[in-house]
């Protein structure tokens, strides 16, 4: 696979950051990864991919600094190695040919199947880059449908996974509508989205000083964001379609097929990923060696965004760094 390292418009998050460009299975279309190394003079703990969820990319997740410090940071200061996959109609990846056309197309872009071979792309090109065979995971929202794919059908290639605000399969009733090729996503509905599961009578827990900063980092990650009214970031409506159909029965990969150590990492009121949820999880979860099962309070879906990130960070280094496991069992 070919590695090509860019200087980008996107320009720099950080001065030791680099950005790099591999070819994606889809021919002409290539993916952005970003990598920041570990920042201790340690020997390095393992190396990280973030994978993000519907509707933002890495810059927006991982790597976005609330008072000059991301989730990125605290991993490469514990010693890890941190990627950051953007997926194609995301970020600085290339967008999809269909993304520049009426929305109204036959299929929703970037489902499951298409998301798991752009992280195998991106976990390939990372293993060569570091001359290593596999690397762990940490997987958001409809990122871990991907990721779980990717990890069952490529087992040797997953040291541990992370998933946070995990979807699970419901049976919620109902059709499932009707989803366009993309959409364009607001800073309204985004602040409807980072607010709306906090109970009513419980203190913020997001600023709006921080959200009106990411905002605008948001809409800067799509060059037409702002020539849209209201202004909003197209996003694939491959993510949302995938959510929907596993609420109703359908979730696009077989946790059973997961065979590496799993961590699942919810929030107190995230909707989409309740003790039931997390209970059908550990279950189906079966051939994991390690599966925990971690609730932080006063936390939602976006927790990662929340003023409860720093238990997030915590417990995702932690489960990341192993030792849960008798020296002679490896997995």
């Amino acid at each position: 696979m070919q590695i090509r390292e860019t200087t980008s418009n996107a320009g720099l998050l950080d001065p030791r950051e680099q950005h790099l460009r591999i070819p994606s299975h889809h021919p002409g279309l290539s993916l952005f990864l970003r990598y920041l190394p570990s920042s201790t003079s340690i020997a390095a703990r393992g190396i990280v991919l973030y994978v993000h969820g519907a509707t933002f990319p890495s810059a927006l997740s991982i790597a976005h600094r609330f008072d000059g410090h991301s989730w990125r940071d605290a991993l490469c200061a514990a010693g890890f190695h941190v990627w950051g996959l953007d997926f194609l109609g995301y970020g600085h990846s290339d967008r999809y040919p269909e993304m520049d056309r009426p929305a109204d197309a036959p299929e929703p872009l970037c489902r499951a199947e298409d998301g798991s071979r752009q992280i195998e792309a991106a976990v390939r090109a990372i293993c060569q880059r570091h001359g290593v065979a596999r690397i762990s995971i940490i997987a958001h929202s409809w990122g871990t449908i991907a990721t779980g794919r990717f990890a069952a059908r490529c087992p040797d290639m997953v040291d541990r996974l992370v998933f946070f605000g995990a979807i699970a399969r419901r049976n919620d009733s109902g059709d499932t509508p009707r989803y366009p090729a993309w959409r364009a996503v607001t800073l309204y509905e985004q602040w409807q989205r980072f607010t709306a599961e906090v109970p009513h009578g419980e203190a913020p827990v997001l600023s709006r000083r921080h959200f009106d900063d990411w905002g605008e980092r948001y809409l800067d990650s799509d060059p037409h964001s702002r020539r849209m009214q209201p202004a909003g970031v197209r996003t694939p409506g491959g993510p949302w379609y995938n959510i929907d159909r596993a609420l109703h029965g359908d979730l696009e990969y077989d946790p059973v097929g997961v065979q590496a150590p799993v961590a699942i990492i919810r929030g107190e009121w995230d909707s989409l990923c309740t003790d039931a949820d997390a209970a059908w999880l550990m279950r189906e979860l079966r051939s994991s060696p390690v599966r925990r099962d971690v609730k932080i309070g006063r936390a939602t879906h976006l927790m990662h965004l929340e003023a409860g990130r720093y238990a997030l960070y915590r417990e995702a280094e932690s489960f990341l760094a192993g030792g849960d496991l008798p020296p002679h069992e490896t997995c």
